[in-house]
């Protein structure tokens, strides 16, 4: 099979649904190849690619009619032509010389049953590699016109000129198609992913702040669709008024924010005024509320006891709030804090620095929940820091004689809720849960596959946790679940609030160890310090001839598609929006896109992040995927599909999934192929010759594909996590980093030019380490035939057998290898989303599956195809739509 990358035509087609006779995409693995798909494994060509190096033809040209083959296997494979062979390639695969792949690992998991090479597929290391040696510590101006931005996972400084940064907004696609024909044409979906308050570059200057009124100097947005102002905006009459582009309105502007427009409509004040100049910065409106409380409530049940999990809590948040109670600076804190303590009753203190000690009040009705008092139940750290460190010594020994079973952890959500409610702010509410799901929580924590008739998804959430949710993102409150009872029950999953708060769920096994105890003071830490945007509400605007047809993420739907609300978001939280055509666009104005994040900041600032982004807009379906990335469109596909997941079995979604990319595909083949190319070429789009290895990474996931050991917990946990992770962090998951790292002390030099392998187990040499990474785990495996002497520089061991596996702190040694990877691993581990635990895995143990589900060009665990067959089924899929 030849892979070149070939381009460029325009054409018409029909449209394709899945016609009778034949299914919307084969199944893979479902049935066996005929006999001429038969042949010997040999290489797969990957010839640079030619776009751009020939004329489109006639836009009149129609293409053949898609229908059903003439002739199918079973119902599932076209009968392959005479042309459709594989080449021989002389050439040493991508990721090392031949010399180096003799050593490697022969698994039957790398082969493909089709007798395609993986190794000359294309490649989505050196897509990154190529990226990175294009933009590598350079800098991007964003600006109108600019080219494709660098990949998220590469490096690099952005300077605003206009458009908003690729960390905060990017494009499916950088050409939108002129009308919704051409849209329908091309089968990639027309979106953005947002990532409002994404961290900028030490290198980058932070985004300005305007006032948020008039008469503060500032120049108000458009008074027809409420969209702020931005450089789209035409000027005109010598300033007088400005036409929106989200619109079309003209607005006047008042004679305070007058200033006159040149001859090309830019305002003479537009250098000095951010509104007018760059692409994002923020608006400080006047309206001030009060600061985040942070409320920490105790399981203080029989279990929490005897496991021995309430004493070193209290342990841990004394040390905790005392490191907490002064900034940097040295000034102190203003951080309010709350403390309650729950069984099936509920306590709540009052920490008012006028008391001598706290005082205590339970309640014993938890159905219908009032407070009778609120002062002193949420106050100043700084007030209150011996009264809180008293009262946490004092919790384990009044909760020593507790006969109680336990209760839901709902329960100090939901007065958490009141608290905040009373003080009228918003904040976090920390739940330490150690008591295991009594048949009481169950019933209420269920997502309804016990309690109902009726089937539901076992992803969807129950009914009284949507509605807790709901009042959670009214007033503003995250709820983060801290769980130390292991139970993995159905649908009975207590993490749908947290996730759906802007929180999260964090699970351990005991806290007996030092691994898990720094685990946990980590995650605190993390949970407490992100910088978090509370009650948030989010709007999207979009140029006249595009609406808004779908929000992808965690979120609470707002008053109209294009509006969302928010308990709490942070700079890893992303969402995918979505646009269809309801007009044709302007090709001379381009399309307009602006995100407005309103927000309350921890400091009780209301403040609303507005990001606004131009790009042009063409008829060629050629310019559309010439402008296409592969990582912005596996973060669209990916909350999509796990979005979908809510509603619709699993198998439909991945079937969906693949018949969507194999449509693209098709649709690039038939209307942007300019050349002609035998049956037997890959035609890829140049950007996106990696996309079928992320798909197939996406659509083999645990969420979509469970194995036999996927519990329940994880495949929730797992999908909530990504559903709101950020571009650069959802690549990063579905297409692990493998590492090779050096062998001795004098190799630690070459550390940093160390290329990635690709993500399969015949990358693996036995006499040498690597590190997995991706944004959810962080693994280091050890080859059987590793040195005993760099055992003994990074382990402290000299035998392969008696080095532990599993999670493990490397020891602090110091010699130049033990250095360097300790300082590798701590830069992975700062960077990531969520505290990772190194986990160390030894090749022939039982724990190397771990690195199993990290192979992703490889046939999975849980039964998903390997990358080869899967781009094989997608070729022939795609050339069965243009028979």
């Amino acid at each position: 099979m030849d892979i070149p990358v070939a381009n460029h035509s325009c054409g018409s087609e029909q449209s394709w649904q899945g016609r009778a006779g034949w299914p919307v995409a084969s199944p893979i693995g479902s049935h066996a190849p005929p006999p001429a798909f038969l042949c010997p494994s040999k290489a797969v060509q990957n010839a640079p690619p030619i776009m751009g190096s020939v004329a489109p033809p006639p836009v009149g040209m129609t293409g053949t009619p898609w229908g059903p083959p003439p002739n199918h296997f079973n119902g599932m494979l076209c009968e392959p032509s005479p042309e459709l062979a594989l080449r021989s390639n002389s050439q040493s695969p991508q990721g090392g010389s031949s010399s180096q792949q003799d050593s490697r690992i022969l698994s039957p998991s790398s082969e493909s049953r089709y007798g395609l090479d993986p190794q000359s597929l294309p490649s989505a290391v050196q897509g990154m590699e190529d990226d990175r040696e294009a933009w590598e510590g350079k800098l991007f101006v964003s600006e109108p016109g600019s080219p494709l931005p660098p990949l998220a996972t590469t490096d690099f400084t952005v300077e605003d000129r206009g458009n908003a940064s690729p960390r905060f907004m990017r494009c499916t696609s950088y050409s939108f198609p002129s009308d919704g024909t051409t849209a329908q044409l091309s089968h990639l979906p027309l979106g953005v992913i947002l990532t409002p308050l994404a961290k900028l570059e030490k290198e980058e200057r932070p985004l300005p702040v305007c006032p948020g009124t008039a008469e503060r100097g500032a120049v108000p947005g458009c008074s027809g669709c409420g969209a702020y102002m931005c450089t789209f905006m035409a000027w005109q009459d010598c300033g007088q008024r400005f036409s929106c582009p989200f619109c079309g309105k003209l607005t006047e502007v008042s004679w305070p924010c007058y200033q006159p427009a040149d001859g090309r409509g830019r305002r003479t004040d537009a250098g000095c005024k951010p509104e007018l100049s760059v692409g994002s910065y923020d608006v400080l409106e006047l309206n001030t509320g009060q600061a985040a409380g942070l409320l920490l409530a105790l399981d203080v049940s029989p279990p929490a006891m005897k496991s021995g999990h309430l004493g070193l809590l209290c342990q841990q948040l004394r040390s905790f709030l005392s490191s907490l109670a002064r900034e940097e600076g040295g000034g102190q804190s203003d951080l309010r804090v709350g403390l309650m303590t729950y069984d099936s009753r509920l306590h709540l203190y009052d920490l008012s620095p006028t008391l001598s000690r706290p005082h205590m009040l339970i309640f014993t009705d938890t159905e219908e929940l009032e407070l009778p008092m609120w002062e002193g139940l949420l106050v100043p750290l700084k007030d209150a820091r011996y009264n809180i460190d008293s009262l946490l010594q004092q919790i384990p020994r009044l909760a020593g004689g507790s006969e109680d079973a336990g209760g839901s952890q709902e329960l100090p959500v939901r007065a958490g809720l009141k608290i905040l409610e009373a003080v009228g702010c918003p904040g976090k509410v920390i739940v330490f849960h150690s008591a295991p799901l009594t048949e009481t929580a169950l019933k209420q924590s269920s997502s309804g596959f016990f309690s109902s008739s009726k089937p539901k998804s076992l992803f969807q959430p129950s009914e009284p946790s949507t509605s807790l949710a709901k009042e959670c993102a009214n007033q503003g409150c995250s709820v983060h679940l801290f769980l130390f009872s292991q139970q993995d029950v159905g649908g009975a999953w207590p993490g749908h609030t947290p996730y759906m708060t802007g929180g999260g769920v964090y699970s351990y096994d005991s806290l007996q160890s030092k691994v898990e105890r720094a685990q946990l003071s980590c995650d605190l830490q993390r949970c407490v310090e992100t910088e978090t945007a509370f009650k948030a509400q989010l709007k999207v605007f979009v140029s006249k001839g595009l609406s808004v047809s779908g929000f992808y993420g965690t979120f609470n739907p707002g008053p109209s598609p294009a509006h969302i609300s928010l308990a709490a978001l942070d700079w890893r939280t992303a969402l995918a929006v979505q646009f269809v055509h309801c007009g044709p666009l302007d090709e001379q104005r381009g399309v307009v896109i602006q995100a407005a994040l309103s927000y309350t900041s921890a400091r009780g600032e209301r403040r609303t992040r507005v990001h606004s982004l131009t790009l042009p807009c063409s008829r060629p379906l050629l310019d559309t995927f010439r402008t296409c990335q592969t990582h912005t469109l596996l973060t669209f596909y990916c909350k999509k599909v796990y979005s979908a997941v809510l509603e619709r079995p699993l198998q439909d979604v991945r079937e969906e999934l693949q018949a969507e990319v194999t449509q693209l595909l098709a649709s690039y083949r038939k209307h942007c192929s300019s050349t002609a190319v035998s049956p037997g070429q890959l035609v890829l789009p140049q950007f996106l010759k990696a996309l079928p290895v992320y798909v197939n990474s996406l659509r083999k996931s645990a969420v979509l594909l469970p194995g036999v050991r996927s519990s329940v917990s994880q495949r929730l946990r797992l999908r909530s996590q990504l559903l709101s992770l950020d571009l650069r962090h959802t690549a990063s998951h579905f297409y692990p980093l493998l590492l090779p790292l050096p062998m001795s002390s004098e190799s630690v030099s070459a550390l940093s030019a160390m290329e990635r392998a690709r993500c399969t187990a015949s990358s693996l040499d036995p006499g040498r380490l690597y590190l997995a990474h991706c944004s959810l785990s962080l693994l280091l495996w050890v080859g059987l035939c590793v040195p005993s002497q760099t055992l003994l520089q990074l382990f402290n061991t000299t035998s392969f057998s008696l080095l532990p596996s599993g999670n493990l702190c490397l020891p602090v040694l110091e010699n130049p290898l033990s250095v360097a990877v300790r300082r590798l691993v701590h830069s992975l581990q700062s960077d990531a989303p969520y505290t990772l635990t190194l986990q160390v895995v030894k090749q022939g143990d039982s724990s190397e599956e771990a690195l199993q589900h990290l192979l992703v060009e490889d046939k999975s665990p849980n039964g998903g195809a390997s990358y080869a067959d899967f781009l094989y089924h997608l070729h022939v899929n795609s050339l069965r739509l243009l028979v």
